[in-house]
């Protein structure tokens, strides 16, 4: 790990030409009296750090110590660079080899990109922390120790052990084979299998975990995109699914079926209203996507779903009646 943050601290001086010791040690997350530490020990490896003292002092190399990358293009080292600002690999435990990759990345470049990549870069933003109606993106947090044993197995191709929780159920072990990992909108899951059926879990639900040396059983190459799609499929198909017949303004249309799961029939009634009978993945799922549009859909079937939404209605209607 010392290793590491040595080559950092070079990094980050080649970058930004003269740091102190304080701005040293935020970015490495040391002391600074780990920072004098490093640069005595870069100094007597004979890398040329020097110390300038005074207001605008710290620590800074010889110019000209510098090695550049010269295989990649512009566009190539923009790429690199946007990339370096996703969220993904916050999810799998990697943020902060993500980070030092980019900077080792962006101190290689040839001097000629540098500045204009970089300059780039400021104006392209992947997955902001909030949408435009300032709605918080929470990523789920699992703990650094799980998702390392976690990765490991599925790098290593060895069993894992999972302490894994069920909601409304009590966490219980489990053995699995690891083929991957997949992020969805800074959401982990782990898929594997399990005495040879396939299983998606959950990061976040993961408890514990330790890699097994027992070999996985599972295939040599996977292609992770149609694992996804085809588990995405089975899961849609699956549960407690009901179907809907709905009368749908046409301009809400698009709003409805993008909420659903599947469209069965669709016909055109006689004053121009849509009549759409759709699958929705539970009631919960079914009553939120109808509540949303208003007025602008009606519910027709199930007389549940009509039960449900006309108490909620007069809920909100007797919430905001006339105070007595």
């Amino acid at each position: 790990m010392r290793a590491d943050r040595l080559v950092s601290l070079v990094l980050l001086l080649r970058r930004h030409g003269r740091l102190t010791a304080d701005a040293l040690a935020r970015e490495l997350e040391v002391s600074p009296r780990t920072v004098l530490r490093d640069i005595e020990a870069l100094s007597a490896a004979g890398v040329p750090v020097y110390a300038e003292r005074g207001r605008h002092g710290g620590f800074a190399l010889l110019p000209g110590f510098r090695t550049e990358l010269t295989g990649l293009n512009h566009d190539e080292a923009l790429a690199l660079l946007v990339a370096g600002s996703r969220r993904g690999a916050q999810v799998f435990g990697l943020g902060s080899a993500l980070a030092s990759a980019m900077l080792k990345v962006a101190d290689a470049l040839p001097e000629s990109y540098r500045a204009t990549a970089d300059e780039a870069a400021r104006r392209l933003l992947i997955d902001p922390e909030t949408d435009l109606l300032s709605r918080r993106q929470v990523a789920e947090e699992v703990p650094d120790a799980v998702v390392t044993e976690v990765r490991r197995a599925v790098f290593a191709g060895h069993k894992l052990r999972i302490h894994y929780a069920v909601p409304g159920q009590a966490p219980e072990w489990r053995t699995v084979d690891p083929i991957g990992l997949v992020t969805v909108r800074d959401q982990g899951y782990l898929l594997a299998t399990r005495s040879g059926a396939d299983r998606t879990y959950r990061l976040s639900r993961v408890l514990a975990a330790e890699e097994l040396s027992e070999p996985a059983q599972r295939p040599e190459r996977v292609d992770l995109d149609r694992a996804w799609q085809e588990r995405s499929t089975r899961f849609r198909s699956g549960g407690d699914q009901v179907t809907v017949l709905v009368r749908v303004d046409p301009a809400r249309r698009a709003d409805l079926v993008d909420t659903a799961l599947a469209v069965h029939t669709e016909e055109t009634d006689a004053d121009g209203r849509l009549r759409l009978e759709v699958s929705f993945q539970d009631p919960w799922h079914a009553e939120w996507a109808l509540w949303q549009l208003a007025t602008n859909a009606e519910a027709l079937a199930p007389q549940w779903l009509r039960t449900s939404l006309r108490e909620r209605g007069a809920a909100i209607a007797a919430c905001y009646g006339e105070p007595s």
